[in-house]
């Protein structure tokens, strides 16, 4: 019997942020970096930072919603992030690195605009929510280089996770204390 899967898009700032929370998740079938949202075909990396394409860097998650649910991505989507940051994300600034949730059906939507309300709602931040709720539009898988680099490049990544200010955000934002 063939596995079910579906498709979720993230945008949460720098990409290769947002594919370890994901990459070892039971249910998960594949992260892939990329660029989405914008108007240029095939866009590159230095296109994409140039802030002229439209396109944010994303994840695209090949997932098995009877093992890993939407909601349940969403959850660990908005714990990776600053969803009140509408610039960007820690020290990476503008469009390509804002924050957004691309649904690909209508019932990937609600969910979204669900868990969003339900954040906003519980009054864990002071500012409002800024993460945008978009149509999926065609993703651009990354250059390879960029593809797995908490694998490929684990002091740098390390480095950089500490260096932004994420791993601290994190730490003090969504983990238990």
């Amino acid at each position: 019997m063939e596995k079910k899967s579906e498709l979720a898009t993230f945008a949460g700032g720098c990409f290769w942020c947002m594919v370890k929370p994901f990459d070892q998740e039971p249910g998960i079938i594949k992260v892939v970096s990329g660029y989405t949202g914008g108007h240029k075909v095939n866009p590159t990396y230095k296109e994409v930072c140039s802030e002229t394409t439209g396109h944010y860097e994303a994840v695209q998650i090949t997932y098995d919603p009877s093992v890993y649910s939407y909601e349940k991505l969403l959850l660990t989507y908005w714990q990776q992030i600053d969803p009140t940051d509408a610039g960007g994300q820690f020290f990476d600034r503008g469009l390509s690195y804002q924050t957004a949730i691309f649904y690909h059906t209508d019932e990937q939507k609600q969910l979204a605009e669900h868990s969003k309300q339900q954040l906003e709602a519980s009054g864990k931040f002071n500012k409002p929510i800024a993460t945008k709720i978009l149509p999926a539009f065609t993703f651009y898988p990354a250059e390879d280089y960029h593809q797995d680099y908490h694998k490929k490049n684990p002091e740098h990544y390390n480095r950089y996770q500490i260096g932004s200010g994420r791993a601290a955000y994190i730490q003090e934002n969504w983990r238990d204390k």
